[in-house]
């Protein structure tokens, strides 16, 4: 199971490549990169620094790929975030899944990123004009992530 935390970049390409292999399997890849903007809540943004929970997140990050496998027939996922300190435009997430068919690697790329944005253990800083400022959850991301379990709040408990 590819999961990596890492500081440096990654090449799109060269990571699917890999995840690929050669797999007469796989129908259908499925990718979603982030990256950092230059404003959010209509502020600047000069820079974004992530951090993490080692050892934590990369176990929660294995247990979500776990669940998509259980959920979706998927032949496989990578997540790769990056932490440290990023610039606008930088890449900082790549979430790729393959499957035999479009629909299971998107559905299953989907939840594994709005899992990302509610439940990963990982804190954001954006440095505006103003000074940095942490980036709060949003209820819109929540809002997603119950999507995969009605009537369940991102944290797996009842509403």
């Amino acid at each position: 199971m590819p999961i990596r935390v890492q500081t440096g970049d990654f090449d799109i390409s060269a990571e699917i490549a890999r995840l690929r292999g050669g797999d007469a399997r796989i129908g259908a890849i499925v990718c979603f990169t982030g990256t950092v903007r230059d404003i959010n809540d209509g502020a600047s943004v000069a820079a974004m620094e992530l951090e993490h929970y080692p050892g934590m997140t990369e176990k929660a990050l294995e247990t979500i790929v776990t669940e998509a496998k259980s959920r979706w027939d998927i032949i496989d996922a990578l997540v790769i975030h990056r932490i440290g300190p990023l610039l606008p435009l930088d890449q900082i997430v790549l979430v790729a899944v393959t499957s035999a068919h479009r629909g299971e690697a998107f559905a299953a790329c989907e939840f594994i990123m709005d899992y990302l944005k509610t439940s990963a253990p990982f804190w954001k800083k954006e440095q505006t004009p103003e000074g940095g400022r942490w980036v709060d959850a949003r209820t819109t991301d929540d809002d997603a992530m119950a999507k995969w379990n009605p009537g369940m709040d991102a944290a797996g408990s009842g509403r």
